[in-house]
Order: C-alpha cells, then structure tokens, then sequence
C-alpha cells in the first residue's frame, strides 16, 4: 500500500511539473497540486500589473468586523471608492478565516486564531464574495493583501486532530501556546516538521489562485524561522507573472533577505509616543529611525504608522496618543515621510475617537467624520505619491528638542519637513544648511522664505519643496 501511494505521488508531481513547464507563456492558469486533497487550483482572475512598486506603497488596514455595519467583504467593496479616494494603493485585510471556538478569546475571539486556513469566515461572505472584492480593487488600481497566521493556530484547528506532530509540545507531550507570550487561545506550530511547512505554503499558495490576491501580512513574523519564510515567498512569487506584495509584521534584518520587501517599525511608533508626551526631545526621532534601517540597503522601506488593529486598542486612538486631531496629523506627517512607507488603519483618517476592539463587532461610526481631517489627510498622502523625493529619497536631519526637520531629496526632487511636536508654540532656530532659502508649500502651494528662525504654531507642521 505503501509503495502504489508513493508511485501516484510521483505522477501527480510528474503532472504538475509537465503542466508548469508548458504554461510558461500563461501562467495565470498554472495548475499546482493540493497536497492535502490531491486535487489542483486553477488561477481565478488575471494578473493585476498595477501592484506598487515597494517605495510606492500607501498601505490602508481594514478590519472586516468594524469596517462597515455590514462586518463582512461586501461592506467593504461598497467603501472602495473611499480608500481610493484617500490615496491609498494597498488594502491590506485582516484575517477573514474561520475563527476559533475552543479556549476563544474575547468576545468574539481574535481574528488571529484561525481555525481553517482555506475557508472564508461565513461571517465575512464567501469565497466570491472575496474574489469580487479583489476584482474591483484592482479595477480600481489598487492591490489587495491578506493577513497570514504563519506561527500558530486555534486550538480547534483540524490540523489539531490529524496531526498533532505539526504542533510544539513540552516535556510531558502537551501542545504548547507561542512561547514567551500570554496567547492562551492559539497553539503553536512546529517548524521542525516538514509536512506541516508544505501544508502551510500550500495554503499560502490557495488564495493567490483561488482569490487573485496580491501578496500577503505576516503576522508575528519574528516568531517564524527564516527558512521557512525564504521557502514560503519563493513558491508564493512563482504562482503569478505579476508582483507579490510580502509584508513582515516583524523587526528582524533577515526578512529582507528571506524576500520580504516591508518590516514593521515597532520601535518608530514608540519613539513617536516618547516624543508626543514629551518624554524625549524631538530629535529622537532622527536617532531611533537611524537605529531601525541600521545597516538596511538606502533602498529598503519600513511599513510606518500612528495606529494599527493592536496599539489602537492596547495602546489608545491617535487622539489619544498624539494630543487630539492637530497632533495626530502632525505625527502622521512625521511617520509618512520619515524615510517610510505609510499605513493607516481604518477609521483614523477622519479623525475617529473610539478605541476599535477587533474582539468585537462594533461597526465605525462614518457618520461623525471630521472632512476637515479627512480632506488634509487626502492633501498629505497625494503630495507623497507625487514626490520622488518622499518615496526614495535620501534623509537629512535637522531636528532640534521642540521641532522634528529633515529633507528627504534625490538628484531631482527636494522637500523640507517642519513639524512642531508641542501643543504650544515654538520657534526653532534654522540650522546654516536651511537658512535663507526659498520653499514651496506643498499643500497651498505658497511660497516660503526661511530665515534664522521659523515660529510655529501648535502642532504645526510644514511640508516644503525645493523650487
């Protein structure tokens, strides 16, 4: 029995390998081969060739559950004109698996423990709920990535039942939570175990076929071993003649190298804080975004924000944070300029004052938008797509303890930003390479002179290009 399943492996294999060496011309209908079901996936859907490029990106996190009052995929297509609106040109969705019952956390669970990595969360819609949702992203030019659970699942998971071996175990043979965390309700997988690592790649590999989608957010990234990423991404870019977006919600130097084109700036984030409170000067800024890029090729990105799913719960809203709606566009000048790529979560362009509990199913109030906020938000992210200078260049600093300055510029673009952390005013003392030059603002297209000082207003911020 043993040997007449290894000879129909191989023909299968055989199969699938004819079948990708004859559809090189086409690869959108490559089949490839479903090791769990021993059926294949044809490639719904075309290629999208508008994916950005990595310096490009302007990233839009949405939660299904409070995106819309509907709380599902539909809910969210019906918003798409806004986030295009907005400027953004990745919608990056976070997990629209099935989630957990057993040892469940919150209310509703966390979207975070998935129970079936190749199913729709009945709650969200359907498989076609999902593909026509990528289908008029892309109609309107923008890309879309799901979020990926890569280091754990729910402990209802199937994967539980018929293969215990795929999950880490302690010394008495229980399965074990992610170490070094609290997770009680997710078990943790084992890398050291191959079969699982297959299975997981191919469940990567099911919804770029099955939902034309555009790449992926890793979650907890850092937890998962490196090989597996370089293996994962590899096969995942193979599926598609088009580019794959892949995102690390991580820290380590080594995603870029396993093929990841973004890591998460988790210690920007925290500087940006220490700097709102006034825990540490403006300048730290500078100083702690040179330590993030470290030894980083001068071409590589790191994903930024004010808020994402998790501070903005744990943490509090930009309002919160970042002293009202005048700070928190100061600090998302500061963190969609500074050498980054931007991402905003659902809910913070106009200005939206409730903490969101992805536990929940609470729907974002649309109706209490600040369309002050959300048209200078607008303002702010069409200047950056325009500006070579803010999406490749090179950073220069000029911060002093009251005023974060520096110029992002390349051999033909130049832009200046000035941003008063203080809700106060504030006069800071131009630094020599800044001073007697002339500006225009970018936003009202004004033109500014700055001499020995420029005096700023409470949280106000500049954004200036060379002439």
């Amino acid at each position: 029995m043993k040997s007449k399943t290894n000879i129909i492996s191989i023909l299968l294999l055989a199969l699938a390998f004819v079948s990708c060496s004859s559809s090189d011309d086409n690869p959108k209908t490559d089949p490839k081969p479903d090791p769990g079901t021993g059926t294949e996936y044809q490639q719904y859907g075309t290629a999208f060739d508008k994916v950005p490029a990595n310096e490009d990106a302007v990233i839009y996190q949405v939660n299904l559950r409070s995106f819309s009052p509907e709380g599902n995929l539909k809910g969210v297509q019906k918003r798409l004109d806004s986030i295009q609106k907005l400027g953004a040109n990745v919608i990056y969705l976070m997990p629209i698996y099935p989630v957990g019952v057993l040892k469940a956390a919150g209310k509703y669970g966390s979207p975070y423990c998935v129970k079936d990595y190749k199913a729709v969360n009945p709650d969200f819609g359907t498989l076609d709920d999902l593909r026509s949702l990528v289908t008029a992203a892309h109609s309107k030019n923008m890309a879309v990535i799901l979020d990926w659970v890569a280091n754990h699942t729910s402990w209802d998971n199937q994967w539980i039942t018929a293969h215990s071996d795929w999950y880490q175990k302690d010394a008495n043979g229980n399965i074990t939570i992610p170490p070094e965390t609290n997770w009680q309700d997710v078990a943790q997988l084992n890398y050291n175990n191959t079969d699982m690592k297959k299975a997981m790649i191919d469940a990567m590999s099911y919804w770029v076929y099955n939902a034309n989608i555009d790449g992926f957010r890793c979650d907890a990234a850092d937890f998962v071993p490196q090989a597996f990423w370089t293996q994962a991404i590899t096969e995942i870019r193979k599926i598609k003649n088009q580019k794959m977006i892949m995102m690390a919600e991580g820290t380590r130097v080594n995603h870029y190298d396993a093929g990841f084109d973004y890591t998460f700036g988790f210690s920007y984030f925290d500087a940006l804080k220490k700097v709102f409170s006034e825990a540490q000067p403006a300048s730290y800024l500078q100083t702690e975004s040179s330590k993030e890029y470290g030894q980083l090729d001068s071409s590589k990105r790191i994903v930024r924000y004010i808020t994402n799913h998790d501070v903005n719960l744990s943490d509090g809203t930009p309002l919160e944070l970042f002293g009202g709606k005048k700070g928190s566009l100061a600090a998302f000048v500061i963190a969609s300029s500074m050498k980054s790529v931007p991402m905003i979560y659902g809910g913070q362009e106009i200005g939206y004052a409730k903490r969101i509990d992805y536990f929940d199913k609470i729907a974002i109030d649309w109706s209490t938008a600040d369309y002050a906020m959300l048209k200078e938000y607008k303002k702010i992210i069409a200047f950056r797509n325009t500006s070579e200078a803010l999406r490749k260049g090179k950073i220069t600093g000029y911060s002093s303890n009251d005023a974060t300055v520096f110029s992002m510029e390349t051999a033909a673009d130049k832009v200046l930003i000035v941003v008063n952390v203080k809700n106060k005013a504030v006069k800071y003392a131009t630094s020599t390479a800044l001073a007697n030059t002339t500006w225009v603002d970018a936003l009202t297209g004004n033109q500014v002179t700055i001499g020995a000082e420029i005096n700023l207003s409470a949280y106000q911020y500049l954004i200036l290009k060379k002439q």
